[in-house]
């Protein structure tokens, strides 16, 4: 009895074992493979997710790169247009400079050579004087002062004494480097007429209309 109990526990056991074995060399490949499915799962979502990633920050620096590029072509360009404004500028005023410096040349010697001739005709001078004096003496008595009174006196007494008659005077004045001054009777002021006046004038009359005729 005892035999054939332990033989049928043994028969068993044996049968068990053979079942375990099968079972496990069943089972435990599905069950590891179910593991290494999910396993992989997992990685392919990492990977997903990593590469979605990775795709996110090359899309933002390209994106930041494109900015910075859109930027310096901005600066350039602003740049690039500033420094034609201030080219246009200075080629303007270089221009306008060159014209100034011209006309300049041009009515200094215009003038210069003229009024020293000018100053040097005495007659031409003297005619000049009695005009001058013809006009300015309708409002007041004028004196007229010079190094030379007694040419001019001459001169007056020939071609305009009605001017001495309506009381225009004419006195000496040495050391004096105009060619004669003007003033009224009363003495409360005084233009001087030198060959540095008369330049003064004629070119301030003159150089407009040299401008516009130069350029």
């Amino acid at each position: 009895m005892v035999f054939r109990n332990f033989g049928v526990n043994l028969i068993r056991t044996e049968k068990n074992h053979a079942i375990n074995i099968v079972i496990n060399h069943i089972i435990t490949p599905v069950k590891y493979g179910k593991q290494d499915s999910r396993a992989n799962e997992e990685a392919q979502k990492l990977i997903v997710k990593a590469q979605e990633e990775a795709q996110k920050i090359v899309e933002n620096a390209q994106k930041e790169a494109d900015s910075i590029v859109a930027a310096a072509r901005k600066s350039a360009d602003e740049l690039a247009e500033n420094t034609k404004s201030e080219l246009k500028l200075f080629a303007g005023q270089a221009v306008n400079a060159l014209k100034s410096e011209i006309a300049t040349l041009v009515t200094d010697k215009i003038v210069n050579a003229d009024v020293k001739a000018f100053a040097a005709n005495k007659d031409f001078l003297n005619a000049f004087i009695v005009a001058l004096a013809s006009k300015w003496s309708v409002d007041e008595p004028i004196v007229i002062s010079t190094s030379d009174a007694e040419g001019l006196k001459k001169y007056f007494t020939a071609q305009a004494k009605e001017l001495l008659d309506k009381g225009v005077k004419i006195e000496q004045v040495n050391g004096n480097k105009t060619l004669f001054s003007v003033s009224p009777a009363d003495g409360s002021y005084k233009v001087n007429f030198g060959e540095e006046e008369f330049m003064n004038y004629f070119k301030e009359f003159l150089r407009p209309q040299l401008v516009e005729m130069l350029f």
